[in-house]
């Protein structure tokens, strides 16, 4: 977990994303793929002649990402009406009692008891939680476990000053006392009536069917069985697998002083497959893994014999890798799960508390030029189904795609509502927390890079000596500054524009702000990074998602053994 100055993204064991090429001799897989809701690419443009950006080009990747902002825009449009058709015609049934027993009369009066000692505003946070889990150990099930959790998260803010409290229960009492604890924050200033509260609308950006949680224990460990047995079929030299399987119902109700009423079901599933290959005394991992805001129906769109060769061929490759080199160099990032550098490296540091703090390196930065010119970060929260996506944040403010960096320059951060406040702006739906025992803060969803005009190709092509990063197990960065670590799980020597040898021990070092001014080619190709990863901030664990296209930094450090 990351202390309030840091930040640690990780993947939970045994999740990686799962690539659908087949893979060509001496070359990772890559998969074609166009952003989310976006038809795919057209003809790649012509070649550059030089890897440094120039105005022409820079003016037509702004154009370019405009044009993919607004067919993104009608696409999301679409797959939300789509959305809410497949609700309608597989509507899933509320279960949490809090349904039935909080109604906007009862949540006025509970308002009313957190504001009798004053306060600018104070909200409900109501949670229903029921999750199923189950884990095979070389071909064996070795736990099943499955559990119910509930409460009430009750708010009280005044000014920058929080006070919180949650009960365990949906007894009047417990909540009361709860409210009671949350009020004695707010000295003086006379009691405060909330407004009357109503129901707000919500998009539709995760309908599922079936939900995972619900399919039979025997079903479940037929996927795992499945994917254990791709992974042992794809190459002699793996000598065991592990696989496991995570589903989560969860219901959500957020109430406000100021009138807003929001539910929200927000499904997720998760599949991890790792294996080990020997060749001769040599023992290597590998591992593949995904999901996301999905019912059984994710298993039509990712096999579970993929996730198992995937898993396979990595530990595989890495039983011929070789210490990675050491120095500085350049670093192509591939697209995907590329992604948790940027949401590490760069993510964290536009989170509003961190700039309301003034402990982030981008403080005071706001239209000021923080990257190269084809740079376009985006926070995009309505991608259906994916793992970071959200309805509702938890503040009971309906998110949007938020553009962060455009062009290289630093456009706003992402805000809750107390940071929203603090800078005069409008929240923009970032408030997100672990579970009801939490205060919310202001969190990524799906955090992505916009696609370029370069052909990937080219992109390796254009380095004579550096490293190819293709997945990551995750990394650490410190808000303050940028600085940041993380860990290759599959990475490749670049040597004269070819990708050749696999490497192991693979860390990049470097700072998020520095780095992103040495971008010098974008990919075409961007890709969004399977459902697996796992954000850490100040001891809460949230889902995200992270996506990006092919990208050439000029120099970052690689930490390696070979000199």
């Amino acid at each position: 977990m990351a202390a309030a100055a840091r930040s640690q993204g990780r993947r939970p064991p045994a999740a990686k994303a799962a690539a659908k090429a087949k893979t060509p001799k001496g070359k990772p897989p890559t998969r074609a793929a166009a952003p989310p809701s976006k038809a795919k690419s057209k003809a790649p443009p012509p070649k550059k002649a030089t890897a440094k950006p120039n105005a022409r080009a820079n003016a037509n990747a702004r154009a370019n990402a405009r044009a993919n902002a607004d067919a993104n825009a009608n696409a999301r449009a679409n797959a939300n009406a789509n959305a809410n058709a497949n609700a309608d015609a597989n509507a899933i049934v509320p279960e949490a009692p809090f349904v039935r027993l909080i109604d906007p009369a009862t949540a006025g009066k509970l308002l009313a008891v957190a504001l009798a000692r004053g306060g600018q505003f104070a909200d409900l946070f109501f949670e229903y939680r029921r999750s199923s889990s189950i884990a095979m150990e070389d071909g064996r099930v070795r736990t099943v476990a499955g559990g119910i959790d509930m409460g009430v998260g009750i708010r009280v803010v005044q000014g920058e000053a929080v006070g919180y409290a949650y009960a365990e229960s949906l007894e009047w009492d417990e909540m009361v006392r709860a409210a009671e604890t949350a009020s004695r924050i707010a000295k003086g200033g006379g009691s405060k009536k909330p407004v009357k509260v109503t129901s707000q609308a919500l998009p539709g950006r995760y309908a599922v069917g079936q939900e995972v949680v619900d399919v039979d224990g025997r079903a479940k460990v037929e996927l795992l069985r499945r994917a254990d047995k791709a992974a042992r079929k794809a190459s002699k030299s793996i000598m065991r697998v592990d696989a496991s399987l995570v589903a989560v119902h969860k219901e959500i109700l957020v109430v406000d002083s100021r009138g807003a009423m929001a539910y929200d079901v927000q499904p997720m599933v998760r599949v991890g497959v790792s294996v080990v290959a020997k060749k001769g005394n040599r023992m290597e991992s590998g591992s593949s893994g995904g999901g996301g805001r999905f019912g059984l129906e994710y298993f039509d769109r990712v096999t579970p014999e993929e996730h198992g060769r995937e898993a396979a061929r990595i530990a595989v490759v890495n039983l011929d890798s070789r210490p990675a080199p050491a120095g500085q160099m350049p670093v192509v990032l591939a697209a995907g799960d590329s992604g948790i550098l940027l949401h590490e490296a760069v993510g964290h540091g536009l989170e509003a508390d961190f700039n309301r703090k003034r402990t982030s390196n981008y403080t005071d930065r706001v239209g000021s030029p923080v990257a190269s010119e084809l740079v376009t970060v985006l926070d995009d929260p309505a991608i259906e189904g994916s793992r970071g996506s959200i309805n509702v944040d938890d503040e009971g403010v309906v998110p949007e795609q938020q553009v962060l960096i455009e062009a290289g320059i630093l456009r706003g951060y992402m805000h809750d509502r107390i940071s929203a406040e603090h800078f005069r702006r409008k929240s923009s739906g970032s408030g997100r927390r672990e579970s009801f025992r939490d205060v919310p803060m202001p969190r990524m969803t799906n955090t992505l890079m916009g696609a370029g005009l370069d052909d990937p190709e080219d992109i390796i092509r254009s380095v004579q000596r550096g490293v190819y990063a293709k997945k990551f197990s995750g990394g650490q960065v410190n808000i303050s500054n940028g600085d940041f670590v993380f860990s290759l799980t599959e990475g490749y020597l670049i040597e004269d524009g070819k990708i050749t040898a696999p490497l192991k021990g693979v860390n990049l070092i470097g700072n998020g702000p520095e780095a992103l001014t040495t971008v010098s080619m974008v990919g075409h190709d961007f890709e969004l990074s399977d459902g697996m990863w796992t954000c850490g901030k100040d001891g809460q664990s949230v889902p995200v998602g992270v996506g990006m296209p092919t990208v050439k930094l000029d120099k970052l450090t690689v930490g390696g053994t070979a000199i």
